[in-house]
């Protein structure tokens, strides 16, 4: 094991047996090497490592910290390590989207107050029934978020807008050259809602992997 490596994993089993809580402070860089038998280079390198993933949170002048440990901080890194995507797995993408997201939305279903609700009509409303695509595709993106925000699972919410990103040129290209595609679109995003409002989680699961499910077909047939 690399040296820097094995700091890091030292650091993990500290964080992992209790010995470091969420909010506490590492002792001294001089103190910590010497009690984990590392080398102070290497355990810098381990904790510049580990803020990049937001386990560790270095502050100037003040010391090094171990973040909240809050799901949706430690999966921005997701995003991260999903901007280096190659436009061949923009599928794979697609499918762990089309697993997950119907789950969400049935979920939502259950939960997602009535105003939220309105508010996402409302914004489908102001939209109206001629978008151009870029108009579409944020839209399309905030109404997902929403949904998927009201599952309640924190987790689920940041893993999805972690696998946003690499979609969003697919969806785009299609909304430029498929015919119905914009239509289509807001002719799934209504019936998603109406589900939610039926508090049907089986037809909003439905409605939701058609919706998903429509991209992925488009974008196999261009391949």
């Amino acid at each position: 094991m690399a040296v820097t490596d094995e700091a890091i994993e030292k650091i993990k089993e500290m964080i992992v047996s209790g010995a470091l809580r969420p909010g506490d402070r590492l002792p001294k860089e001089s103190e910590l090497a010497a009690e984990l038998g590392l080398s102070r280079n290497s355990l810098r390198e381990a904790v510049r490592a580990l803020s990049l993933i937001r386990i560790l949170d270095v502050r100037q002048g003040d010391g090094t910290y171990v973040t909240s440990l809050d799901p949706q901080l430690l999966l921005e890194a997701l995003s991260f390590v999903v901007d280096f995507h190659r436009d061949d797995t923009v599928l794979e993408f697609l499918a762990v989207r089309r697993i997950l997201e119907p789950a969400a939305t049935a979920m939502a279903a259950i939960s997602i107050p009535e105003d939220e609700l309105d508010a996402l009509q409302g914004k489908l409303d102001a939209l109206g029934a001629q978008p151009s695509v870029e108009e579409l595709v944020a839209s399309d993106l905030e109404f997902h978020r929403g949904i998927v925000a009201a599952s309640g699972n924190s987790v689920l919410c940041s893993l999805l807008d972690g696998l946003s990103g690499p979609t969003t040129r697919a969806r785009v290209w299609r909304g430029l050259t498929q015919e119905d595609a914009v239509s289509r679109t807001l002719l799934e995003h209504q019936a998603i809602l109406g589900a939610l409002r039926d508090r049907d989680a089986e037809a909003a699961r439905s409605w939701a992997t058609v919706h998903i499910a429509s991209v992925e077909q488009w974008l196999r047939s261009t391949l």
